[in-house]
């Protein structure tokens, strides 16, 4: 597998937009099959310990644990998000700590890890069930750090800003109004850049919150801070 994604960077780092949805029939997901769903009033804000409470895992990790105002999570090996695409590699194992959200959102938090491995990823993870999500996050490739964004709708596509550092915190904002789902990172926390905007299914609910994987090895901690879902 690694020889075919180092392939599939190279040639198309950045690709042709993905959409994002679902059929109401696939409203039954297990993915969907929580709590009602966090609506928020306007201008409203859920953050830190109180947002994290209401959140549960979807693929638990090796390890979850709170320290001060920081989320630790130890990734578990072989762990990954993808569909298909270039080489049918298909894998749904990956962890995502989520609570299901109604309306427009905004989703953020700042995220480090301890990235050793090809393809060690932490950041946020907007879902409807298997086959339609979005994921972004720092991804280590070949030892440099990227800013990468997953839009999977049955199939999955990958684009990349290369040359991130890993040893500093990366910001990640994905935010939805209506059918679109924007994504942007920043480096500072204040002036964010966007790096992806898709179609997303107009239904009601879906499922937001934190992810991170260890696709290659045997996993590692990944740092979630500031986690802030607001209208």
């Amino acid at each position: 597998m690694n020889s075919n994604r180092r392939q599939f960077l190279t040639s198309a780092s950045v690709l042709s937009c993905a959409a994002l949805c679902r059929d109401v029939a696939l409203a039954n997901d297990v993915g969907s099959l929580v709590s009602p769903a966090i609506s928020l009033a306007a201008n409203s804000e859920l953050s830190g310990r109180a947002l994290l409470a209401k959140m549960k895992w979807l693929n638990e990790p090796a390890s979850a644990k709170h320290s001060g105002d920081q989320f630790i999570v130890t990734t578990k090996p072989k762990t990954d998000y993808w569909q298909k695409t270039f080489y049918e590699y298909v894998t749904d194992n990956g962890h995502f700590f989520y609570l299901a959200v109604n309306g427009d959102f905004t989703l953020e938090s700042r995220v480090a890890g301890k990235y050793a491995a090809l393809y060690d990823q932490a950041g946020l993870m907007v879902r409807i069930d298997a086959g339609n999500w979005v994921k972004c996050g720092l991804e280590l490739v070949d030892g440099i750090g990227h800013a990468s964004v997953v839009v999977t709708r049955e199939f999955s596509d990958w684009s990349t800003v290369r040359g991130i550092t890993t040893k500093e915190p990366l910001w990640w904002r994905m935010v939805r109004k209506g059918s679109s789902l924007e994504v942007l990172y920043s480096l500072d926390g204040k002036h964010f850049i966007s790096t992806r905007l898709g179609y997303l299914s107009v239904q009601a609910s879906v499922d937001a919150g934190i992810a991170c994987c260890s696709p290659e090895d045997t996993g590692f901690d990944a740092t979630f801070e500031e986690v802030r879902l607001t209208r």
